[in-house]
């Protein structure tokens, strides 16, 4: 996906700031912003695009589990990712972002989490471009599916 084309698909998408922010603040984006919560949200699309929907209360592990198998720097740390407090509230933070701009929603009577059209969209397009971000969500959306066979296969032994 080009970055170009990117910002002309989202160009309707926008953001309300809090004016009681001082102006320092209210223009300065972090680290965080940049690049760790575009990349959660992408994963929780393509996890809220598969056929076996996610639970809204496992969201979080998932993530961390799906990222752990799929990137060589994840499978070799000492630290297991699936369990860190910061990727969670990242996550949820993400998760807020989708649902506010309607690319995601929650069915409450289930808990699982579904994707809307336009966010459908957005994460094809990302998986169809041809790109390491393209190959990247790929590897993810293969850990997604082996995650969810053993889950399958542990609850029948």
């Amino acid at each position: 996906m080009e970055l170009n084309q990117f910002y002309m698909d989202v160009s309707d998408i926008h953001l309300e700031l809090n004016e009681d922010l001082d102006s320092e603040r209210k223009y300065s984006l972090s680290n965080e912003v940049l690049f760790q919560l575009p990349f959660i949200s992408m994963v929780i699309l393509l996890l809220a695009k598969q056929r076996s929907k996610p639970k809204v209360p496992e969201i979080g592990e998932l993530v961390g589990r799906c990222l752990e198998e799929s990137m060589p720097t994840f499978k070799t740390s000492h630290q297991l990712i699936s369990w860190s407090a910061n990727l969670r509230i990242r996550t949820v933070n993400a998760m807020h972002i989708l649902e506010v701009h309607k690319l995601i929603s929650i069915d409450n009577q289930f808990g699982k989490l579904n994707i809307t059209d336009s966010g459908k969209k957005i994460i094809n397009k990302a998986i169809n471009s041809d790109d390491d971000l393209s190959w990247n969500l790929s590897s993810i959306e293969h850990s997604y599916y082996s995650i969810r066979k053993q889950q399958n296969f542990e609850l029948k032994v």
